[in-house]
């Protein structure tokens, strides 16, 4: 007779849980930003193995606001409203570069560690960094991990106000373009400048 084939084991929704937990922690107290380096240390502290299935992105968003809103919320809250006020500020500065708001101050889960973090259009980067420079805005080449068809011709760390800002510079003729948020993997959500004003009017109330 054949021998009957064995289901495949099932991932551990336990250790499932646990792992997206520890890495919305990580995230949430050690600023890692990225969900997938969150995931990977979380996992190595708790001693899965590389063959066990990981959390989604989803997933650890989802415990990582459940963690801000029980464990930091008038901090997360207030930072939040720092930030989206920084956005709006070099948003409206940088107007004529057509600028978006993305990242994690726009969704929402910015927190102590986070950066507003904006993209914009130009012909070229030279053009933006004369802009900057014309402004008297101190500004460092940031490092550009990205590859292929959603990588920015380039990124700049802006010192605005001792607080950074990153701006990632794309063709002009990419703004129509549907990119990934290189955090989630999903596509990418973007607010132009009088959608911000509104979200910061919103969380003022």
């Amino acid at each position: 007779m054949p021998r009957s084939s064995k289901p495949a084991p099932r991932p551990d929704s336990g250790l499932r849980r646990a792992i997206a937990s520890a890495a919305a922690r990580l995230m949430a107290e050690e600023g890692i930003g990225d969900y997938g380096s969150a995931k990977r240390k979380a996992a190595r502290q708790l001693g899965a193995g590389q063959g066990e299935a990981l959390p989604t992105n989803d997933e650890i968003q989802s415990e990582l606001r459940a963690y801000q809103s029980i464990f930091q919320e008038d901090e997360q809250r207030q930072r939040l409203r720092e930030l989206r006020g920084i956005a709006l500020q070099v948003m409206r500065l940088l107007e004529d570069f057509r600028p978006y708001l993305t990242g994690a101050v726009l969704d929402g889960t910015a927190g102590r560690y986070a950066e507003a973090e904006i993209d914009v259009f130009a012909d070229s980067a030279k053009e933006v960094e004369i802009f900057l420079l014309s402004h008297q805005l101190p500004f460092d080449l940031a490092e550009n991990h990205r590859l292929g068809p959603d990588a920015p011709e380039a990124r700049l760390r802006l010192d605005w106000g001792g607080d950074p800002v990153l701006l990632s510079i794309y063709p002009a003729d990419a703004e129509r373009q549907r990119r990934k948020n290189p955090h989630t993997g999903r596509s990418a959500h973007r607010a132009r400048t009088s959608v911000v004003a509104e979200l910061l009017e919103e969380i003022g109330n």
